[in-house]
């Protein structure tokens, strides 16, 4: 199975970029974050003639997730278990016997902020539906914007906004690692400041002034069959970008 997380920044303008990017890399699962536009909207038709099923929570203007799957998608769920929110940032799925997770983390604004708080509430939350998902489905991933930075290496030296780095972020981090969670990217060797998100200001992607905040966490039994994991710089080059890299994983 190869999988990939991305957020497109509106699915509507970078659809070109996605359809592209499918049909050079031809992933088998596609966790999509920042559609943008509500579920009507979704451009299904060329998704789908692209190869691909899928199943969207959508929302206008903000927010938004997706699973785009090569073979059908089962037992789909939207949103936490148990936990109002009005905004779209959850779809999970069982395929081929591995439960997907694709998630857009809360942004949080400021340390200390109204949105903060969210933040972290939601953190828990979630921590607390995964403890009961991964006891279900043994094989599963969690993969999305997680709009945290865990480790020193995943922020650029000169990051001095807290929000993204705060120890309190990074200690929600580490309870979803504590769930028996990995961090696939670090299963392998990358360069120094790699990162998967660059600012739109300040020439960031040129500069490389990033951060490592799109993440694919996976369970031990599919640590087995993890054989890459990579982030796809090449679409940040492109004419009017999201400001996200695809993360790449593979498994067999």
């Amino acid at each position: 199975m190869k999988l990939a997380t991305w957020n497109v920044n509106s699915l509507k303008v970078r659809l070109p970029h996605l359809l592209d990017w499918l049909a050079r890399e031809q992933p088998d699962v596609v966790c999509l974050q920042e559609l943008k536009c509500e579920d009507a909207a979704v451009p299904r038709a060329e998704i789908e003639a692209a190869g691909y099923h899928l199943e969207t929570l959508g929302q206008k203007t903000y927010n938004g997730v997706a699973i785009l799957s090569r073979t059908s998608l089962g037992a789909v769920q939207r949103n936490i278990p148990g936990f109002a929110d009005p905004q779209a940032r959850v779809i999970a799925a069982t395929i081929e016997g591995v439960r997907v997770v694709g998630a857009y983390f809360p942004n949080g604004q400021a340390v200390g902020s109204e949105k903060f708080a969210y933040k972290l509430e939601w953190l828990t939350a979630l921590t607390q539906w995964l403890r009961a998902e991964i006891a279900l489905h043994p094989k599963l991933v969690l993969t999305g914007d997680f709009n945290i930075a865990p480790e020193d290496r995943d922020a650029h030296p000169d990051w001095k906004d807290e929000i993204h780095v705060s120890a309190p972020e990074r200690a929600a981090f580490a309870a979803l690692t504590g769930l028996g969670l990995t961090d696939a990217y670090r299963r392998f060797e990358h360069p120094e400041r790699s990162f998967s998100w660059w600012d739109y200001r300040m020439n960031a992607f040129r500069r490389n002034f990033g951060l490592r905040i799109d993440h694919i966490l996976i369970t031990a039994p599919l640590i087995e069959t993890l054989s890459a994991c990579e982030v796809d710089k090449s679409t940040r080059s492109l004419e009017r970008p999201s400001d996200h890299a695809p993360v790449i994983a593979v498994f067999g």
